[in-house]
């Protein structure tokens, strides 16, 4: 029997510290919803926007997989292991924390916001060596299909993590129908719309809202008008 659970734009935690406006799907810092503690491995979804020249000073992750997608200007990495690198929209970049890594994030730019994905979830390996990666993405690639941006190995399409978990982007025209099928058995989807409206299995979704589904093996997903929206199929049992 499908389960789903819907968690609309407006529920989400919010937290504007002035340089950093940030929306919480799930708890995080000082927003805590024991109801929304994380869908099974996917621990956070967060919607970042920085204010010029701004940003993360350095801080310490460790056993956390984390997953950064701009949508828009460009952010500057900076980690201990001596990568230093800028991502901006169309890129997506993964940091395996592993024993341990602390980094930076800033605004590249003086004169406009970045907004950015922060996404984290648990690995499935613990004290690994940390490591970076980033990908750039075709555009192309998504247009009323899904790109897969992130698989749980190197030798698969999109940036690799340390999870049996694989996402992916689509920017549909308005109308555009596709089915998905979830990757492996035990997984579900969480489904964050970016962009315009879209129906998936029937519930219909609009801009920044969440919808998880799991007891199931296949997505209907239905743009209702020019739409972009994420998925992203993890492990349901962390």
């Amino acid at each position: 029997m499908e389960n789903t659970i819907l968690h609309k734009a407006e529920t989400r935690g919010h937290a504007n510290h002035g340089w950093l406006n940030s929306h919480h799907s799930f708890s995080f810092a000082n927003y805590y919803n024991p109801e929304r503690m994380h869908f099974g491995v996917l621990r956070v979804l967060n919607d970042d926007q920085v204010e010029a020249g701004m940003g993360f000073g350095t801080h310490p992750h460790d056993n956390m997989e984390i997953i950064s997608i701009p949508l828009e200007g460009d952010l500057e990495h900076k980690d201990s292991m001596g990568t230093v690198a800028v991502i901006k929209n169309g890129d997506v970049q993964v940091m395996s924390a592993g024993t341990g890594i602390t980094h930076s994030e800033y605004n590249k730019n003086k004169d406009k916001l970045v907004k950015f994905l922060q996404i984290w979830v648990f690995p499935n390996r613990k004290n690994v060596k940390p490591r970076y990666d980033q990908i750039t993405l075709k555009e192309s690639d998504r247009h009323n299909k899904l790109q897969q941006i992130v698989s749980p190995s190197p030798d698969d399409e999109g940036a690799w993590i340390n999870q049996n978990a694989w996402f992916q982007l689509g920017k549909f025209d308005k109308g555009v129908k596709t089915d998905y099928a979830i990757k492996a058995k035990g997984n579900g989807v969480y489904a964050f719309i970016l962009s315009g409206d879209v129906t998936i299995n029937g519930q219909k979704l609009n801009k920044r809202d969440g919808l998880g589904i799991w007891d199931t093996d296949k997505l209907n997903i239905q743009a209702d008008s020019d739409a972009e929206f994420l998925l992203m199929d993890v492990p349901m049992i962390v």
